[in-house]
């Protein structure tokens, strides 16, 4: 679970991941410089990134250190195959 520390900072950061957003639409609309576009494209990724690791982040401090501390060793083994899923996913998406 995120604290409410990480929940504002998910948040804060992905209601300006929405402006970015929007503003791309907007340059899509206005027939912006297709490298213009791209640079904006990059940025939300980017963006996006740290909000991944944010969350990334907390779910190693609590859910997997909790598991490691009290859980079984199959416990155990479930939470590396999940760790081991987000990085290969993670890798493959470009993030950072």
């Amino acid at each position: 679970m995120m604290d409410a520390s990480t929940k504002a900072k998910v948040a804060t950061r992905l209601k300006r991941v929405t402006g970015q957003i929007a503003g791309i639409g907007r340059m899509v609309d206005a027939d912006a410089y297709c490298v213009d576009v791209l640079v904006q494209i990059s940025a939300v990724q980017a963006a996006l990134a740290q909000v991944g690791k944010l969350v990334l982040a907390r779910h190693i401090e609590t859910c997997v250190s909790e598991s490691f501390r009290s859980g079984s060793t199959a416990q155990r083994r479930i939470k590396i195959d999940e760790l081991m899923d987000v990085f290969t996913r993670y890798g493959r998406l470009g993030g950072r």
